[in-house]
């Protein structure tokens, strides 16, 4: 049976698709209330002379002169659009992005608006470079545009995911200074929530009580900690939250209970059966429980339970449950049918699994990349490259569902054609996710570089690892040690000498490129 790929057309609200983060790992349901405060950045516009301009610095930029070569003959005017426009296009590639950013500030009748400094914050975040970010944070206060709450929303969020806790708390605080308004509940609750995301609760929970005084505890601020305890496998701790939000008078929601019905369904195994039957059984209880409060399941709640059927590789009952919430009159979302398609590609029932996909399309539910990743991970494990190239090129060459292939996505089939020796199709997705504009990202340099060195082919791994370095990636320790120990071993120690060279002279280029900022080398 022919896989189809499908028109995507949205039919269900962000907050019934992004309602409990994690809920699965490959899950997208993602956490929490859509009224939580976020940093709220440009987003991707079309633009052909932002398009031009970043290919222009990806493929002609030599990181070891000036930017200025790259544009001086270009006769490039700047503009607040344009320039957050190629900032998001050049998103991962921070030493770029960071030129273009300085190139741009000295330009005649150009001042960057606070929109540019948020994203160049942000960029630089990624990739750990909170020196330099607080330095424009600075930087914008004295050249008078008001650091906003975007800005140090999206610096708390990089600070906490790169384990930077105490100083994401500080951040908070600091923005009063800055911002020259008090910090409301809402970017308290972000500030919960995404120490929450990374697992960092208990630094929540402890900086919860030690505010309780300040901001009155809502129900968005206990369903974010219930979530978190879920989230750490602590549903003792989730259930005793639950709890004293009943005793303190606040009303539980649906998506309250969700948010503990994922944790009761969140156990690391499932086997042997009476595991899973156990789970089972405690969510069929709290579904009871919402009913009888006379709050009715919604579409997340059937998710979570299909979820359970499809980690427990119980292909009948996903199925059953699925035709259950359609009898019930609860129409699947994307995140249930990809749930029951996982479970039919783990079980090896790919023509079923088809089969849904296509029930998707007539039912007006427009497949995800999770969805279709269910089926490369398959291929994958079956070592089965012509069906994943043909899915592949069937989705690249359809418009609509192009824009479905993800960062997740790529990555898979660069590890599958690699592992499998398919160099001309590595070069053609690689070459693919380029132009695309979502990446590489470390974990596809990282990935790439670690499977050339464990097929010993040295040289097209020291071209991807200077590659990296050039984009601003910093490279992981065990990658730097890998490639060091293989170029060893495989006696071409001058090979190392001249990586090694370069790599020292790029970083003082860099360095005096950007001599007023506190850049950390690129390098290990």
């Amino acid at each position: 049976m022919a896989l189809y790929v499908t028109q995507s057309r949205p039919v269900f609200t962000s907050l019934q698709l992004n309602l409990i983060r994690h809920f699965c790992s490959d899950s997208e349901l993602n956490y929490p209330h859509k009224t939580l405060t976020k940093p709220s950045l440009p987003s991707l516009q079309p633009s052909n002379d932002a398009e031009l301009l970043s290919q222009i610095l990806l493929q002609h930029h030599n990181p070891f002169h000036s930017m200025e070569s790259s544009l001086q003959f270009n006769g490039i005017r700047v503009s607040p659009p344009l320039v957050h426009q190629t900032l998001i296009r050049l998103k991962n590639v921070s030493k770029i992005a960071f030129a273009f950013f300085s190139w741009a500030k000295e330009q005649a009748d150009y001042r960057h608006d606070s929109a540019a400094y948020d994203l160049m914050v942000d960029i630089l975040g990624k990739v750990r470079q909170f020196d330099v970010a607080w330095q424009l944070i600075i930087e914008m206060d004295q050249e008078n545009v008001k650091p906003t709450k975007n800005t140090f929303l999206a610096l708390i969020r990089r600070l906490i995911s790169a384990g930077f806790t105490r100083q994401a708390i500080r951040a908070l605080d600091d923005m009063e200074c800055f911002v020259g308004k008090e910090v409301e509940g809402n970017e308290f609750c972000y500030l919960l929530d995404t120490l929450c995301k990374y697992g960092y609760v208990k630094v929540a929970t402890e900086i919860f009580n030690k505010q309780r005084w300040r901001f009155e505890p809502d129900a968005k601020m206990y369903t974010v900690l219930i979530y978190g305890w879920c989230k750490v496998n602590r549903a003792k701790m989730a259930e005793r939250f639950f709890r004293e939000m009943v005793d303190r008078g606040i009303e539980q929601n649906v998506i309250t209970y969700n948010v503990l019905l994922n944790g009761i369904c969140r156990r690391s195994s499932l086997h042997p059966e009476e595991r899973f039957e156990r789970t089972i059984r405690a969510a069929e209880d709290l579904l009871d429980e919402m009913l009888q409060r006379g709050i009715e399941p919604d579409v997340t709640s059937y998710s979570i339970v299909l979820h359970v059927y499809s980690r427990a590789h119980k292909p009948v009952l996903s199925l059953d449950k699925l035709k259950t919430m359609k009898s019930k009159g609860v129409c699947p979302s994307v995140a249930s049918y990809t749930s029951v398609v996982k479970c039919l590609c783990s079980c090896g029932m790919l023509e079923e699994a088809e089969e849904l996909l296509s029930e998707m399309e007539c039912s007006g539910v427009s497949p995800s990349a999770l969805t279709y990743n269910c089926f490369f991970k398959e291929y994958r494990g079956r070592k089965d490259a012509d069906s994943a190239l043909k899915l592949y090129r069937k989705m690249k060459g359809n418009e609509s569902s192009s824009c479905l292939l993800s960062m997740h996505t790529y990555n898979i089939l660069v590890g599958m054609f690699t592992k499998l020796n398919r160099k001309e199709i590595v070069k053609e997705v690689w070459d693919d996710m380029k132009a695309s504009g979502i990446g590489p990202d470390l974990d596809s340099y990282t990935m790439l570089i670690h499977n050339l060195c464990e097929k010993q082919k040295w040289r097209e791994a020291c071209e991807f690892f200077v590659e990296m370095i050039e984009k601003g990636l910093l490279p992981q320790k065990v990658t730097f040690e890998t490639l060091y120990r293989g170029l060893i071993q495989a006696d071409m120690l001058r090979t190392w000498r001249r990586l090694k060279k370069k790599l020292e002279e790029e970083s003082i280029t860099f360095e005096s490129e950007f001599i007023h900022y506190h850049l950390k080398p690129y390098r290990r």
